[in-house]
């Protein structure tokens, strides 16, 4: 998987990629993943860990989600898809469908098209 983007398989991205691809689709910060690296006493620093993620996101295999433009969720699923935000849980879910439907958009300028939109619909438990 390294080499099809052409990262070299270090031994550090391929111990982080075990833990981030051994579990079905997941949203992890980069705090997360560093507490499973611990925990699973692989010797990472969490710099270490930020800038993994960040390469792989440059190269296609993560796929960034910000939430309130200060907290960076990385996801494993990188196809077309949309999220729930969990406010109380600070959970991000992905939502089932893509069948979501934008009612209006504004004018795009001329010469650009769409490259993906990123829908993130915050949800919290009723009151």
């Amino acid at each position: 998987m390294l080499r099809n983007v052409g990262l070299r398989p270090t031994r550090q991205r391929v111990a982080l990629a075990k833990l981030l691809y051994a579990h079905s689709d997941r949203h992890l910060t980069a705090e997360m993943l560093y507490m499973e690296a611990t925990n699973q006493n692989l010797p990472v620093s969490l710099a270490t860990i930020y800038n993994t993620l960040n390469q792989f996101a440059r190269m296609g295999l993560l796929r960034e989600v910000g939430v309130d433009g200060s907290l960076t969720y990385f996801d494993t699923n990188t196809s077309n898809h949309h999220h729930f935000f969990v406010e109380d849980k600070n959970e991000i879910r992905d939502i089932p469908t893509t069948d979501i439907v934008i009612g209006k958009m504004a004018e795009l300028p001329d010469g650009y098209e769409i490259a993906r939109v990123d829908l993130m619909i915050r949800i919290r438990r009723k009151r």
